[in-house]
């Protein structure tokens, strides 16, 4: 009853609704649902903590930085002054210690951690100590952890000293196309509420609000079980792809800890061109950066992905066989287009949606 248009109360209690679902399920005291997306959640995190002209300090892309966090996206249309974390030795983390030392130069008003690709849990207690020793926040960009988080298969950023934590819900998720911001600062949700109207929003959909409360109850039911399923066939197929031969990033620390790995993709002519040759065999991934040597004209990476398989109930056993699909796709003596029906004939499978209520 508390909105300016009459007869809307049903609305409300959506909102009510998936907001409370959305707070239970990742641990948090407040969400703001009147999200549209992943990039407009990153947009609400930083008109919340920061002014235009304000330094932030973010995950480079070589490490899965997103574009939102960058020049071209968001922060850079709202005016912030973007500057790149330094990366560790390991290649897929960052530098606590020269960070320590950015920061103090930098002073930023906030620093961003998580992004595309994520493959092993973030230092995000010690990047919460760098920012309490300058006045930063530290925003957690859980678009594609979402799903790992909310099972309890990944440390949960807010647990863990992050002020925010941004996502698309469609991801690892699985829910619709929309986006969601979570805190435990009672300041920060003020001004999230402020943002969201009067602010970024005059109406929102009930509908996409409604479809993401029910895939929330889906990880309320199911939601340890599908994560850890996700991580255990990340792995497994990652495993299996290395036996296959093909380069898979990040081996000596064991390929992965979420439902992501990545493929160096140098061989395969870049990544892109590795997932437009996957694409003729029916088979969905994409190019990513990686902290590697460069690839001219592409990217040096291919990232592969989980969630949808298991949701489809593909688990590790499964996985040496579809390793040997992608391995013939883009290794192999034959067409990727000839490899296509093998792929489809292993698809179908699998005709059962799983881990819902």
């Amino acid at each position: 009853g508390a909105k300016y248009e009459m007869g809307l109360e049903a609305i409300e209690r959506i909102e009510v609704i998936a907001a409370e679902l959305a707070a239970r399920v990742f641990a948090a005291c407040y969400a703001e649902v009147r999200v549209a997306s992943g990039a407009m959640a990153n947009l609400y995190a930083f008109m919340a903590t920061c002014r235009p002209g304000d330094p932030i300090i973010v995950p480079p892309a070589e490490v899965g930085g997103h574009v939102t966090h960058h020049a071209a996206g968001a922060a850079g249309l709202y005016g912030l002054k973007i500057h790149a974390a330094p990366v560790a030795a390991d290649g897929y983390t960052i530098d606590v210690a020269a960070l320590r030392a950015q920061a103090a130069r930098v002073r930023p008003r906030l620093i961003t951690v998580g992004g595309s690709l994520n493959l092993f849990p973030h230092p995000v207690r010690e990047i919460r100590a760098v920012a309490e020793a300058t006045g930063a926040r530290v925003l957690f960009d859980a678009a594609h952890l979402c799903g790992v988080i909310a099972g309890r298969a990944w440390p949960n950023p807010l647990d863990e000293g992050a002020h925010l934590m941004t996502m698309s819900t469609y991801k690892s998720l699985g829910g619709p196309p929309s986006g969601l911001v979570l805190t435990n600062e009672a300041d920060l949700a003020e001004a999230l509420d402020r943002i969201a109207f009067p602010g970024l929003t005059a109406n929102f959909d009930a509908g996409k609000t409604a479809a993401l409360a029910l895939s929330l109850l889906d990880w309320v039911a199911h939601g340890k079980a599908c994560a850890a399923a996700m991580v255990a066939t990340a792995r497994a197929l990652a495993e299996a792809l290395a036996d296959e031969g093909l380069p898979v990033f990040a081996a000596a620390r064991g390929f992965t800890r979420s439902h992501q790995f990545a493929l160096e993709a140098a061989p395969f002519g870049g990544g892109q061109a590795a997932a437009r040759r996957l694409r003729q065999a029916n088979i969905l991934a994409c190019g990513i950066g990686l902290p590697t040597a460069p690839v001219d004209g592409d990217l040096n990476g291919l990232r592969l992905g989980t969630p949808e398989i298991v949701r489809w109930g593909m688990g590790p056993d499964d996985m040496p066989a579809l390793a040997r699909l992608i391995a013939r796709a883009l290794t192999g003596n034959e067409a990727p287009d000839v490899v296509a029906p093998d792929v489809s004939a292993f698809r179908r499978r699998f005709q059962n949606l799983h881990y819902i209520r």
